[in-house]
């Protein structure tokens, strides 16, 4: 049985940060089949979302909007300046999603991307409470925008709140708020996941996008991913959305610095998206 789905890639394949020129991805991005771009914002301030939304509309695609959560954006930390810096990016980048039309807004939003410590059962669970209690007040400011959030965990070495399907489905019951529904992400899953069918079917219908690259980062494909979990999975619970291409450039050295990115991951960064997206496109079949 084929999926139903749309095929999209992030610009962080090919640049960073994203700003208003980089629309000039756009053309290649659609000649390449296609359908969806993720949009990664890490400065709101360097976007003209007029231009961006023309740019889309001259290609045909359809906007994702994900954050990018330092250091500063931190929903639970200790001190309330981060959890109020956090709210002023989220807010600037649900605004961005609104007005170049995405329907949802994604991401780790959580916490910092990065803060993994050992901690008490006390203090997680403070920190649970945080993140919970303050991404009701996120819901509400996307509620206010038609938009959803598609929280994303992220693997032991990056978050050591929320790793597995199991622990984003948690939070959004903790979260209860209508707008709270799921990224998964293959990179983050192949890493925590035992059963990557099982952790889909965990998500359910909450699963709103799906991200993904090899193993190793590398182009859909071509590492030790199980592809045919992905689809089972997929298949059953009738996913409709988009399976997204994420992975990152080495040329970019404070972005693949972030991401440990030491080594190049394919002959370039266009036949990495162009490769990538002809076995997603016959994977889906």
């Amino acid at each position: 049985m084929s999926l139903n789905i749309k095929l999209g890639v992030s610009t962080w394949l090919w640049t960073s940060p994203f700003k208003t020129e980089t629309i000039s991805l756009f053309s290649k991005i659609k000649s390449m089949g296609y359908d969806m771009v993720e949009i990664p914002i890490e400065d709101p301030a360097l976007i003209d979302t007029e231009i961006v939304k023309e740019a889309l509309r001259e290609f045909d695609l359809v906007p994702a909007i994900c954050g990018a959560f330092g250091p500063s954006r931190d929903l639970t930390n200790d001190d309330v300046k981060f959890h109020d810096t956090s709210f002023d990016y989220i807010e600037s980048c649900l605004e961005i999603a609104y007005e170049i039309g995405a329907g949802f807004f994604a991401g780790p939003m959580y916490s910092a991307v990065g803060k993994a410590r050992l901690v008490s059962p006390e203090q997680k669970k403070i920190e649970w409470d945080r993140a919970a209690s303050n991404l009701y007040k996120v819901g509400e400011m996307a509620q206010e925008r038609g938009l959803q959030l598609a929280i994303e965990p992220l693997n032991r070495f990056e978050s050591d709140l929320i790793n597995t399907a199991e622990d984003v489905v948690r939070l959004i019951k903790d979260i209860n708020h209508p707008t709270a529904k799921i990224l998964l992400d293959g990179f983050h899953m192949n890493i925590e996941e035992p059963d990557i069918e099982r952790a889909i079917l965990l998500a359910g219908k909450d699963l709103l996008h799906v991200q993904v690259s090899e193993n190793y980062r590398g182009t859909p494909g071509t590492g030790q991913t199980r592809w045919d979990a992905y689809k089972r999975g997929l298949e059953a619970i009738n996913y409709q959305g988009a399976v997204s291409i994420e992975s990152f450039t080495p040329e970019i050295k404070e972005l693949a610095g972030a991401v440990c990115i030491w080594r190049t991951l394919a002959p370039s960064q266009d036949s990495f998206a162009e490769e990538g997206v002809k076995f997603l496109r016959n994977w889906s079949k």
